[in-house]
């Protein structure tokens, strides 16, 4: 709730639903995710995120704002999970296909941690809101005990990435490259552009990515609105945390 560009967004509304409860009702669509957890922080901002879990009898953590792996870490250890998924809660068009692809990916090869994309400055196909990222309870354990620099706190998973050769990384593209459209929530024009879509899609919830894709494609004035919104990289940090 206490985001730095747009305070309090993963509750705020689109479509007459708040971002939150569309995310956890589409993650609850994956086949390979047992449960879907809401990590949220011990900052008195967050008691409205618990109250909204509290009401619709959704799991929840409560952990430290600004060390995330810690949150994870803790949250995983509570919650007895061999395998960690990671979504972010400004994505409300997550898709659970690509939730359950990126967890078949690391269980296939036998992975520490499986993604659909890599932050900047490396590389991703699909847009920006469609971001997942799996590891190994062993693997999130190990990053909890040895990651030292504030990104790697902040951003939960780097530590398993960032340096090639320290864990097996396994990463899913799709065909073609997408990966400069954005979809996450976190300025107002990114809250625009999902209410836009919402609008265009009778705000239902069941659509799957590549209904958004095909939206875009016909209405590109809709991608207009946030195509100008810089995102963040893995190396960016909140300023309270410097």
């Amino acid at each position: 709730m206490s985001s730095s560009r747009l305070p309090g967004k993963v509750l705020k509304e689109a479509g007459g639903r708040p971002l939150l409860e569309r995310m956890v009702e589409r993650v609850n669509r994956s086949v390979r995710v047992d449960e879907a957890l809401v990590a949220t922080t011990i900052d008195p901002s967050d008691d409205a995120i618990v109250d909204f879990c509290t009401a619709r009898k959704t799991p929840y953590f409560r952990g430290n704002l600004m060390d995330v792996l810690d949150r994870y870490y803790q949250a995983a250890l509570l919650y007895q999970a061999e395998l960690v998924v990671r979504l972010t809660g400004d994505c409300p068009f997550i898709d659970p296909v690509l939730v359950d692809e990126t967890i078949n990916a690391l269980l296939h090869a036998g992975a520490d941690f499986a993604c659909n994309r890599l932050p900047p400055p490396m590389s991703r196909t699909y847009p920006i809101g469609l971001d997942v990222e799996v590891c190994t309870f062993e693997a999130l354990e190990t990053a909890w005990k040895n990651a030292s620099e504030k990104h790697e706190r902040e951003h939960v998973m780097p530590y398993l990435y960032e340096v090639p050769g320290r864990f097996k990384v396994v990463k899913i593209d799709y065909a073609s490259d997408y990966g400069k459209l954005r979809w996450t929530v976190d300025t107002a024009q990114d809250l625009e552009f999902v209410r836009a879509v919402y609008t265009a899609l009778d705000n239902r919830n069941d659509f799957s990515w590549l209904d958004v894709l095909q939206l875009v494609q016909a209405h590109p004035e809709i991608a207009e609105i946030n195509a100008n919104v810089q995102h963040k990289t893995m190396f960016d940090v909140d300023k309270r945390n410097l």
